[in-house]
């Protein structure tokens, strides 16, 4: 219990670091907050798998930090989390080095992300339907 909330006020104050640049160019700094960042996103914390995922997918060095953000993220989408499906279904149409673009992958996480509230993903619906139907 202790060591739940420890990481809470800990990963509260890293998001919160996060918006001073002179700290996140710091390499000692950075690492901190990747380490609190991904020690709520391993406990299980929706918005931590999110907002991590985000950071690994799109600013992680090498292919196993996107691989491992692009993991994260997909968690927090089945969790319902409206943000993460949407990219996760950007990232099904656009494909990976270890797998093929998939249309009707990315139809499945937009339809998650839509009914989640995600203002984007219907209309990255209607315009996959509207790609199908002109082929």
């Amino acid at each position: 219990m202790f060591l739940r909330l420890k990481a809470r006020a800990s990963y509260w104050l890293a998001r919160r670091l996060f918006h001073w640049s002179w700290f996140v160019r710091q390499p000692r700094g950075w690492r901190w907050l990747e380490g609190q960042f991904a020690r709520m996103a391993n406990l299980g914390d929706v918005g931590a798998q999110s907002f991590y995922g985000h950071i690994l997918t799109f600013r992680g060095v090498g292919l196993g930090a996107r691989e491992e953000g692009v993991r994260l993220l997909r968690l927090a989408a089945l969790a319902g989390d409206g943000k993460a499906a949407y990219q996760v279904g950007v990232i099904s149409l656009a494909g990976t080095p270890s797998k093929a673009p998939d249309p009707s992958e990315a139809a499945r996480w937009w339809t998650m992300a839509a009914k989640a509230g995600h203002p984007l993903a219907e209309l990255k619906l209607k315009e996959l339907a509207g790609r199908d139907a002109s082929r």
